[in-house]
């Protein structure tokens, strides 16, 4: 494993590289919004990937390196993503297809971006469908709409019992429900086998290169 520190208009973020030898692709993650690439189901999906011969980067937002806990406003988020995989295809990922993805909040972030960065998949672990009910208010508006958006492949991982909800499939997206809840700590083996199945699959379509950026 290799960290990277990577400037963004938004301050330095961090990449955590970890190579795979003749990679197939490259799956670059981002974190939830209040923890970091060390969640158990960010391990399980950088794990599989490993697996079927993906090269995989954890990237931290610039918040987190800063020691702040709570995210910057969506805007900042998607500038500072796209700044670190702009620069990770550019240089250390050179050549090969990417799949963005990420848990939660960086779920949301890769699907904003994946058409901008040219991602040809996007994986999302435990995608915040609806943002919970507040005591006396009305109920806030789902984000749907930001997996519509996607038009590549797309595997949602999701808790039977998630408290943000549950993604319907579409054209192409897949719902995997695994034991648990938002967290997906329940069953991490569930996590890995179910993005190791999809990339496998997604694989079969990838290029063996790309030209580089």
């Amino acid at each position: 494993m290799k960290a990277l520190e990577i400037d963004t208009p938004h301050g330095p973020a961090r990449a955590h590289l970890h190579a795979a030898g003749a990679p197939r692709a490259a799956l670059v993650l981002g974190h939830g919004a209040g923890g970091g690439v060390e969640a158990p189901d960010i391990v399980a999906a950088k794990d599989a990937a490993l697996a079927e011969r993906l090269t995989v980067a954890l990237v931290e937002q610039p918040y987190r390196v800063a020691g702040r806990r709570s995210p910057a406003p969506a805007k900042q988020l998607d500038a500072a993503w796209t700044a670190v995989v702009e620069q990770l295809m550019a240089d250390q990922l050179e050549g090969v297809a990417l799949i963005a993805g990420g848990r939660s909040l960086g779920a949301r972030v890769a699907c904003r971006t994946a058409a901008e960065l040219g991602a040809v998949a996007v994986l999302c672990l435990a995608f915040p469908l609806q943002p919970p009910a507040r005591k006396g208010k009305p109920p806030r508006p789902d984000r749907l709409e930001e997996l519509d958006a996607v038009a590549v492949p797309t595997l949602v991982v999701q808790g039977e019992s998630d408290q943000f909800g549950i993604p319907p499939e579409g054209a192409t997206r897949t719902v995997a429900l695994v034991p648990g809840n938002h967290s997906l700590r329940k069953d991490t083996e569930a996590v890995a086998a179910a993005v190791r199945k999809w990339l496998a699959g997604v694989g079969d379509g990838l290029p063996q290169t790309v030209n580089a950026r």
